[in-house]
Order: structure tokens, then C-alpha cells, then sequence
């Protein structure tokens, strides 16, 4: 059900909503998944080499770096998702970032925008899979929360109207809480910034 929700909002025929634990609800952000953003600038900019965009969505970021000529993949396990980017000009596969990912051990950036870390509710062993497609001299670029948001796992399920998902585990990591992350996952934190009021990491292990 989480995956049916999340393609009935990505063809524009339901209005999702995140539902947390404790009862909140907030939009499903699609509109900032569906075009460049502020923030966006600073993090395409840091791309350099083949990059793999881990949690393409609908490819913003994918199309935008296949336009800059950078060679890029992104890859998502919704089928919609992947649909509209390869529509759109990007290059896209539907897969799960656990399983099998073409050029792994090869990657010069992977990219986790949009709170991606949070896949899976486990972000060292997100990181460290990610970590492994890099190849030499390779780094990760991921957004986190802003300092003070604090670091968690939480269950969150989505809802549109009726229809009610499964609940799922979802990461939030701080970006005062990175460089922890990253000792973690034996990697290091070597830039940290801050831009349209989202916060940044870049990662090199």
C-alpha cells in the first residue's frame, strides 16, 4: 500500500498525506520533488564524475545533471517515479539501492537529497551500502536536518483519504549528528553547509 499511495500522488490522482505515530500529518512534498528548489545549486554543483542518484523520485536532480553533461543514474523503486524521469530526459532504473546497482564500486558521487538517508530507517547501514558502490577518491552527498533537530528512527505510514499504507521505519539524521554517522561507517565528514534553509553533508570515506 505504501507504493500504490505514493504512485496514485505521483500521477496526480490523490492528495497523500505522512502520518506519523503520534497522529500528525503533514503533505507528501511532491512539489519539491517535481522541480528544482532552492538548495538544489549548491548540491548539483558538488557533483563531479558519474553520479547515482539514490531515491531519484521523479528526477529533478537526475535530469538537471544529465543536462549539465555529467553522467548520471537514478534509481527509485517506484515505477512511476522512474517513468516520469526517463520522460523527462533522465536516465533512470527501478531499482532497490540493497540490491543490485549497476556500477557499483565505481561511482564518483552518490547522492541522497530529500532526506534520502532515512531509507530504510537505518542510516549506518544505508551509508555503508552507498559507501561501497563509491569508487577511488568517490563521496557521498547527502541533506540532513538542520543542528538541533536531533537524530531518530520513526515509524510513518501513508494515508490518502480511505487508504491507509503500512507503517515503515524512516530516518532523520542531524547535521550535527553527521560526523558521528559517518565515524560510524568509517567515513569522514568534510564539508558541511547550509543553503535555502537546508543543510548539507558531503562524506568521503
Amino acid at each position: 500500500m505504501i507504493g500504490e499511495l505514493y504512485e496514485e500522488a505521483l500521477r496526480g490522482r490523490a492528495a497523500v498525506e505522512i502520518e506519523h505515530a503520534d497522529g500528525r500529518r503533514r503533505p507528501l512534498p511532491l512539489r519539491d520533488w517535481l522541480a528544482l528548489r532552492g538548495g538544489d545549486t549548491g548540491l548539483l554543483d558538488r557533483c563531479a564524475g558519474a553520479t547515482l542518484d539514490v531515491g531519484s523520485g521523479p528526477g529533478r536532480l537526475t535530469v538537471a545533471l544529465g543536462r549539465r553533461g555529467i553522467p548520471v543514474l537514478g534509481i527509485d523503486v517506484a515505477p512511476r517515479a522512474v517513468a516520469l524521469t526517463i520522460a523527462a530526459g533522465g536516465p533512470a532504473l527501478c531499482r532497490d539501492v540493497f540490491g543490485r546497482v549497476p556500477g557499483t564500486g565505481r561511482w564518483r558521487t552518490v547522492l541522497l537529497a530529500d532526506g534520502n538517508i532515512g531509507i530504510g530507517g537505518d542510516p549506518a547501514a544505508l551509508l555503508r551500502r552507498v559507501l561501497a558502490l563509491l569508487g577511488p577518491g568517490g563521496r557521498v552527498l547527502m541533506e540532513v536536518d538542520p543542528p538541533g533537530a536531533g537524530s531518530r528512527t520513526e515509524p510513518l505510514r501513508l494515508r490518502s483519504g480511505g487508504a491507509v499504507g503500512e507503517w515503515f521505519p524512516w530516518a532523520h539524521v542531524s547535521a550535527d549528528g553527521a560526523a558521528a554517522l559517518a565515524a560510524a561507517c568509517a567515513a569522514t565528514v568534510t564539508e558541511l553547509w547550509e543553503e535555502a534553509g537546508r543543510w548539507f553533508a558531503a562524506l568521503h570515506p
